[in-house]
Order: C-alpha cells, then sequence, then structure tokens
C-alpha cells in the first residue's frame, strides 16, 4: 500500500502518476476537499523556468513541467491562456538586472526569451510604462481548480482513493512499513502501510517530524510567508493582455507584485511576500498603498482607488527571511532509517508549473526503490 498525504496539487499529481500496476493507493487530506490551500491560493501561473539557480530541482521541475501541463491542458480540455510574459525595466538602472536574468533563463534551457525595445513593448502593451523588457512567451495561466479536477479523477481511474477530513497525527516506524495514525471526524485510527509519500504543503514539515526527522537538523523546517492579492476595477481590468513583471527584489521572499491575468483575461495585483507566524488568509487593507506604490512605475494608468483587497495565500518557504535560495525537497528517506518514506517539503512555486514533472520524479523513486 502508498499512502499520500495532501490532496494539493502535489499530491493529486503523485496520485495519478503512481495509482495502477496493481497497487493500493490511498490519499489522505484533512481539508473537507482537495486543493484548499496553497494550491488554490496562489497566482495560478504557468511559469517558463527563469528565476531559479542552473540545475536547481525548480528549475528542472519548471520548465519540464511547463511543457507537460500545456500539453495536459490540451488533451483533457483544461482551461488556460499562454498569455506570454513581460518582465520590465521602469527605469534604466533596472535593465542592467534584465541582461542577467536574460542570461539566468537561457542557461536553465529556456531558450525562446528575447529583449525587448521601448517600442517593441508599446506595440504589444500600450498601457505599460518600461524602458526594455524580457519576453517570455511560454508564460501562461491555468485554472488550478480543473487541473486538480482532472487529476483526482485521473487517480480514481487507476484505483486510488481518498479520504477528505482526515488528519495524520501519528507515525511510527515499523519493520516493513509504517502505523499511520488518522484523525477524523469518527475519531481516531491506525493502519498500516508500506510506503508514506508526504506531500502535505504548508504541514509538510510537521509529517516528518512525525516521522521521526529532526527537521532543524535537516533543514526542512517551513517558514510562512503570505502573499496578498488585491482586485482592479473592472473599467481598468483588461488593460493589459500578459502577464507583467517588475524586475525582482533579490531576498525579498517572492518575484514582486506583478500583474495576474486569469483564464478570462480579468487582471488582479499580486502576491506581495511578508513571512508571518502563522496561517491566517485576511488580507491586510493597510498593504493598498504598498501595491499601489510598487506598480505604479510600470502601470501608470493605476490610481489608488482601483484597487481592493482581493484574496491571499501562504507560501511554505524553506529559506527564512534574508536567506540564500533553497530548492525543493524530494527525497527518499531510506538513508535516515526511513525506507518508503518520500518527503515532498517547500513546494512553494514553480510547484504548480512543476506538479506533472514534480510527480513523475517520484514515481522514479517509487518504482525504482519499493
Amino acid at each position: 500500500m502508498i499512502t499520500i498525504v495532501g490532496a494539493g496539487v502535489i499530491g493529486l499529481a503523485v496520485a495519478a502518476q503512481v495509482a495502477g500496476r496493481g497497487r493500493e493507493v490511498y490519499i489522505l487530506e484533512k481539508n473537507d476537499t482537495f486543493g484548499q490551500e496553497t494550491s488554490s491560493r496562489n497566482s495560478e501561473t504557468i511559469h517558463a523556468g527563469i528565476y531559479y539557480p542552473e540545475g536547481s530541482l525548480k528549475a528542472e521541475t519548471c520548465i519540464a513541467g511547463n511543457a507537460l501541463i500545456y500539453e495536459l491542458c490540451e488533451r483533457q480540455g483544461i482551461p488556460y491562456r499562454k498569455t506570454g510574459k513581460l518582465i520590465v525595466a521602469a527605469k534604466a538602472e533596472e535593465a542592467e538586472k534584465l541582461e542577467a536574468l536574460l542570461e539566468q533563463g537561457r542557461r536553465n534551457g529556456v531558450d525562446n526569451l528575447t529583449m525587448l525595445s521601448m517600442k517593441e513593448i508599446k506595440d504589444l502593451e500600450p498601457n505599460i510604462k518600461a524602458v526594455a523588457a524580457i519576453y517570455s512567451p511560454s508564460s501562461g495561466t491555468i485554472d488550478s481548480y480543473s487541473l486538480m479536477k482532472y487529476l483526482l479523477a485521473r487517480a480514481k481511474e487507476k484505483g486510488a482513493e481518498i479520504s477528505f477530513k482526515s488528519k495524520v497525527v501519528g507515525i511510527e516506524k515499523l519493520s516493513d512499513g509504517f502505523e499511520v495514525t488518522v484523525e477524523n471526524n469518527a475519531g481516531t485510527f491506525a493502519f498500516k502501510t508500506e510506503s508514506l509519500i508526504n506531500c502535505a504543503g504548508l504541514h509538510s514539515d510537521e509529517i516528518a517530524r512525525l516521522a521521526g526527522i529532526d527537521v532543524d537538523k535537516a533543514g526542512y523546517r517551513l517558514h510562512f510567508c503570505k502573499g496578498e492579492y488585491f482586485s482592479v476595477v473592472n473599467s481598468k481590468s483588461k488593460l493589459v493582455k500578459r502577464l507583467i513583471y517588475p524586475v525582482p527584489d533579490t531576498g525579498s521572499g517572492g518575484v514582486g507584485i506583478h500583474t495576474v491575468v486569469d483564464v478570462d483575461g480579468r487582471m488582479r495585483l499580486g502576491p506581495n511576500a511578508r513571512y508571518v507566524d502563522g496561517i491566517d488568509y485576511k488580507v491586510d487593507e493597510l498593504q493598498q498603498e504598498a501595491f499601489y506604490n510598487s506598480v505604479k512605475p510600470f502601470l501608470p494608468f493605476i490610481e489608488y482607488d482601483d484597487l481592493a483587497p482581493e484574496m491571499a495565500g501562504i507560501r511554505p518557504k524553506l529559506q527564512s527571511p534574508g536567506d540564500d535560495f533553497k530548492d525543493f525537497v524530494i527525497r527518499h528517506e531510506q538513508d535516515r532509517g526511513l525506507p518508503g518514506f518520500i518527503n515532498l517539503i517547500g513546494i512553494e512555486s514553480p510547484g504548480l508549473t512543476g506538479a506533472p514533472a514534480i510527480a513523475k520524479r517520484v514515481k522514479e523513486i517509487v518504482n525504482d526503490t519499493l
């Protein structure tokens, strides 16, 4: 038996990959339904793979996932828009950073990036202000709910079963697997599983701890980074067609407040990046001024009163404030005395884009070792 903890996009993608071949696969989800946390509270962006260090799991799974996710959307009728993205320098001194970012993307294997002049930018997006921009034609946006709904249906087709309102509260290592204790509406029960795959998102470090791993020693402790979104008034919400990103501020925890264009073409702004102590999805209305000041240099049509609080999400970050880059953890923990236990920790952006590729990596681990 394989048990997957967490029914966000990663857990569902993993289930869809590892189910079948006569395997018993169970998914445990503590919420009422799938994708209630990070997977449904994000920009729904299909990333190209520009920002991440060469050779990192974030870069590799993003680039592979980009191709896989468009193919999946086409084949299964999952709503998406291949909008393209502009990373813009609003002033001359930012243009040098664009050059470095362009080279980073190309080293990662994103071979369709181009640098645009002011005139070329105006031709594409007449309502924005920029002296230069990187154009990424393979960036886009997806209906993440429809993607997750498909992945769950695919997993079930292959024999997987899912249990909602089921919270893992204990994990005990056995000689031939794990005893997992679960809390649900009926009380507490335990069962045995040969393999345990930790896709618990915001709570993945807690699952690792329950399995007996010292999360601080292993570098698995998560830090919550809140991202808020503001909507744009209807009269201006379609003044840009593409994703418009600023030059990222290194060490901020995000890639900068940018336009988010949904599959219907509606624009909103976000997310910001603020480290917080707990999980709270309330949007702080006092952030409106910071949002306005952040986007005004490259979205000159935006006025303060055009913005209204919309939603918030939490990123499960491995890096604490001011830390250097931390990569995804996708790891079979057999060398820690936990054969059959696979950890996926710190799967934040570009986790949605990378989900199909991440799931394939997990399937390879399962096929090779379990």
